[in-house]
């Protein structure tokens, strides 16, 4: 599913959430689904840390994913909290 921001630019893809009912946000705004209007809803300064093209976004306990297709000024948030960036995994090393 693509979803996009109501606030700004941002535009992200859904590569894994749970089955639960969740309340996706871009910059403090209801996510849209891409052919929707956004209408006149503004960017909270509080969830204006942006978000990175090309980049995987998930929670701690990386439940969901949403890859970032188009970067903007709006901070991604599923119910409430903070998505960030999804770390790379450590390879064991060669000896």
């Amino acid at each position: 599913m693509k979803l996009k921001s109501a606030v700004c630019d941002t535009q992200i893809m859904v590569l894994r959430v749970p089955a639960d009912s969740l309340e996706i946000r871009i910059g403090g705004a209801p996510a849209l689904a891409a052919d929707d209007a956004a209408g006149d809803a503004v960017l909270d300064p509080a969830l204006a840390g942006g978000s990175l093209t090309g980049k995987r976004y998930t929670d701690e306990a990386e439940t969901m994913e949403f890859l970032c297709t188009k970067g903007g000024e709006g901070t991604i948030t599923v119910d409430g909290l903070t998505i960030g960036i999804k770390q790379a995994k450590a390879l064991p090393s060669s000896d």
